[in-house]
């Protein structure tokens, strides 16, 4: 079985929103924090940690489950079931990746395997939940396609309910060669789906059916990005009528109007992560808030930044503030702790989780030379 060794939301609104719910403690250590991987190299699936807010340490609990390729984790809205994207080009002889669940135990940290389906489409690379947790979606990266399912009693996972294949390529020809599903996100009201879609420049919009989780296309059908930008991440405004799209060519965000009646989104403002005049090669990657919502922090993959921005609290634009080194190589993940203290990033091809200490007041990030080594990191939950 090959694994896609490829590329690479969470802890934006909808992310506090569950965080909130499990009954996170912000500020006391002990939290506890899953960490998923590629298991290209050591790593044999999904690990859990416990943080302290006091000095910003990670202690290793060990391995919560042996998975293949788990890339990306979401933490059901009660807290007590793990969603999996296992990124592979191969499930069960077909060309598929899969998505998993699991069981979560709180007190040790530790996972149990509900059951796992097909996706439909290689290159399985982001997965998430509804607002209910009856309902779960999936992003196919290498298949260019999106599927969802239906959550079960336990946290089993119906095959498909809606599956969506996509065609075409963008103008960029070796990142945008064909379509590429980059990342789902459910709209703060829960009535539509979003899937971001690198390869064909556009969002698509869906309409929701949350008890059956049926998807159907919404009008307008999309929201499209300039050509060749790229569109990857997507997180929600705490106000529900604002969004942010990183794009990963262009390495800019993309501030968007949602209009929850209709369920479509208007660019407001384009804002750059690269300074003027920048030529090189870029590669914009995730985005999170924190909780008042007064900064945002992005990063770029292919120069190793984390952008921090200072969100206005009228529209909700954004001021480019600061950029410091990501304290490793090729970041695919961010997470704020729950004290709101410390910035967490996944560095994929340097093997460490680095934390960034936070100054809540000002949103400036600074070094606090804290690195923890952890095989191919690609995603960051908190889980209590």
């Amino acid at each position: 079985m090959r694994q896609i060794n490829r590329r690479g939301f969470i802890f934006g609104s909808a992310a506090l929103s569950v965080a909130g719910r499990a009954g996170f403690a912000a500020g006391k250590d002990g939290a506890r924090l899953l960490i998923g991987t590629q298991t290209s190299g050591s790593s044999k699936g999904v690990y859990s940690y416990s943080f302290a807010a006091s000095t910003g340490d990670l202690t290793a609990l060990g391995l919560a489950a042996e998975s293949d390729n788990p890339t990306f984790l979401a933490l059901a809205p009660d807290g007590k079931t793990v969603l999996v994207a296992n990124e592979l080009d191969m499930f069960e002889s077909k060309a598929s990746g899969a998505v998993s669940t699991f069981t979560l135990d709180r007190s040790k940290t530790r996972l149990s395997k509900v059951n796992q389906v097909a996706s439909g489409g290689g290159g399985t690379c982001h997965v998430a939940f509804d607002r209910t947790g009856k309902a779960a979606f999936a992003a196919n990266y290498g298949g260019g396609s999106a599927a969802s399912f239906a959550v079960g009693a336990g946290g089993a996972l119906s095959p498909s309910v809606s599956f969506f294949q996509y065609s075409g390529n963008g103008p960029n020809k070796e990142r945008q060669d064909a379509p590429h599903a980059h990342r789902v996100t459910v709209s703060p009201d829960n009535r539509f789906l979003m899937v971001n879609d690198l390869g064909l420049d556009t969002i698509h919009i869906y309409r929701l059916d949350a008890s059956t989780a049926k998807l159907l296309p919404n009008d307008p059908v999309a929201w499209r990005s300039a050509p060749g930008a790229g569109p990857r991440a997507l997180r929600f405004h705490p106000n529900g009528k604002v969004a942010y799209c990183v794009t990963e060519m262009a390495s800019s965000v993309a501030v968007l109007r949602w209009d929850a009646e209709r369920g479509s989104l208007e660019t407001v403002q384009e804002v750059a992560m690269r300074p003027d005049g920048f030529s090189g090669v870029t590669g914009g990657d995730d985005i999170v808030i924190d909780r008042e919502a007064r900064f945002a922090y992005a990063t770029d993959r292919f120069d190793d930044i984390v952008v921090t921005f200072a969100i206005s609290p009228t529209d909700g634009k954004l001021t480019l503030l600061d950029r410091i080194p990501c304290g490793g190589k090729i970041p695919r993940h961010l997470a704020l702790d729950p004290s709101g203290r410390w910035l967490l990033v996944a560095n994929q091809v340097s093997d460490n989780i680095s934390v960034l200490a936070r100054d809540p007041k000002t949103g400036k990030l600074r070094d606090a030379g804290k690195s923890f080594p952890v095989s191919r990191p690609q995603c960051i939950v908190f889980v209590s």
